[in-house]
């Protein structure tokens, strides 16, 4: 099958003032100049598939063609669905009947062939990269939830293959559309608070169990499900309704805790506007709640309850190195002393503060409302010109569009990819709490810990790789 081939012949500045380093977007190319096969003209419907369509997948489906609205679809069709249980994804095969329906992906895309030109992945952790790799290698544009990937590993893999075979990606994490991570880079970059040498990050995930052990008891598989494929490339085990449809994020073998459920929407915006890449190190600590759970987290199956990650970067050009914080299952940074009494610390979700040396900003969870504390601080400010392009669309759409023109969704794989690497690294601080884990972002290896590195590139159950051809 061909690789769809980019556009030529019009560059981002015939279009778009681009913004400083960091800021992403993409290119409305006129279809007279598009050309080549396998790009669809702005005038024409994208095809679609939609793969882990129960939750998560059915509202990106929604974002972009509504079976509610009188004219659903005017920029892409929904071609086919896939998902592991039927009874779970009834509701979304129900909304589009027009839709041809699989259970595994491997098949759907040796059927449908060419009828589709692009994927929206939308299920557990642990097979987002298997599938989105099998998309991109046969030319589909991909759309991946968030976090892009379970591992560090997988997360390059994915970045280096979008790389390869020319397609459109996005991860869903769409704050990284809106309005406000923009004015946070905006303001960052102009300087409102100075220099950032600080940042506290957290969250009220898990609102799911977490700290828990393997089930024992092993009740059927319900017919409407396939197991096998639900397993995907994770070690066999025994079904139980305590890993699907909701539980996954808990367990190492499929998920990735609070950290990797919500810092790819919560750090976006510092990942972004400190334009940071690897960081050098990682040190960690967690909540025991059951000593004998969680004795030894090497040996547990699942996520703590609550816990503490700390991140360090390097300098980067003119910027000095910074600590980044993460608190999540309740936990909370120092209040600043300039937050106004009964002013809330981010919002019920989480929050961010920046700690810069001529003062603080703060956000909400997924970028909302940033503001300069105290107060006071936002009516003095001369905000700055508004440089980076704005979204106008969904961030589901802004992919969309993205496919069609041939040029870049704004949360593209080059920048979603080393995002996500510096996510989930953060997980292995968990499994040594109390211990400063050394890391080569570039070798993608644990320095001073070998044994950390397990956790880097784990093994696939047979019959599973994740190679590029």
């Amino acid at each position: 099958m061909q690789n769809k081939k980019k556009a030529t012949g019009v560059t981002r500045r015939d279009f778009l003032r681009t913004a400083a380093a960091g800021a992403a977007t993409f290119t409305i190319v006129p279809s007279h100049v598009l050309g080549g096969a396998g790009r669809k003209a702005p005038s024409e419907k994208l095809n679609i598939a939609g793969i882990g369509v129960g939750g998560m997948g059915k509202s990106n489906l929604r974002a972009i063609c509504d079976p509610g609205d009188e004219n659903p679809g005017t920029e892409a069709n929904i071609v086919a669905l896939c998902d592991v249980d039927d009874a779970y994804a009834a509701a979304t095969y129900a909304a589009y009947p027009k839709a041809k329906t699989f259970r595994d992906y491997r098949v759907m895309l040796d059927q449908m062939g060419d009828t589709i030109d692009a994927v929206i992945i939308a299920t557990p952790d642990h097979t987002h990269a298997v599938i989105a790799l099998e998309a991109m290698r046969r030319g589909k544009h991909v759309y991946v939830q968030k976090p892009l990937t379970r591992t560090v590993h997988e997360a390059r893999v994915l970045t280096e293959a979008a790389r390869k075979y020319g397609v459109v990606t996005q991860m869903g994490n769409q704050g990284h559309s809106a309005e406000e991570a923009r004015l946070i880079c905006e303001w960052i970059w102009d300087g409102a608070i100075g220099q950032v040498r600080q940042v506290h990050a957290w969250t009220n995930r898990p609102v799911w169990p977490q700290a828990k052990l393997r089930p024992t008891d092993t009740p059927p598989v319900p017919d409407t499900l396939d197991w096998d494929l639900w397993i995907g490339p994770a070690p066999m085990r025994p079904y139980h309704p305590i890993y699907h449809p909701w539980d996954w994020r808990c367990w190492v073998d499929f998920g990735t805790g609070a950290l990797g459920d919500m810092a790819c929407h919560i750090l976006d915006p510092v990942f972004w506007s400190l334009k940071l890449r690897y960081p050098t190190s990682v040190q960690g600590s967690y909540a025991k709640i059951c000593v004998e759970k969680w004795k030894h987290l090497e040996h547990s199956e699942s996520y703590p309850t609550a816990s503490k990650i700390h991140f360090e970067f390097p300098a980067r050009g003119e910027l000095p190195p910074v600590e980044v914080h993460w608190y999540d299952g309740g936990l909370l940074p120092e209040r600043p002393d300039e937050l106004e009494s009964g002013r809330r610390l981010g919002d019920s979700n989480g929050g961010v503060i920046f700690v810069g040396d001529k003062g603080k900003l703060m956000c909400g969870c997924y970028a909302k409302g940033p503001q300069l504390i105290p107060y006071t601080r936002m009516r003095e400010y001369n905000r700055p010109e508004k440089t980076i392009p704005r979204v106008r669309t969904s961030h589901e759409m802004n992919w969309v569009q993205a496919c069609k023109a041939g040029g870049q969704a704004t949360s593209h794989f080059d920048y979603a990819g080393p995002f996500t690497e510096m996510v989930v690294m953060g997980n292995l601080a968990l499994f040594y709490p109390g211990q400063k884990l050394l890391w080569d972002g570039e070798a993608m290896r644990v320095t001073n810990l070998e044994e950390a590195n397990q956790y880097v590139r784990q093994s696939y159950r047979d019959g599973w790789n994740l190679e590029v051809s």
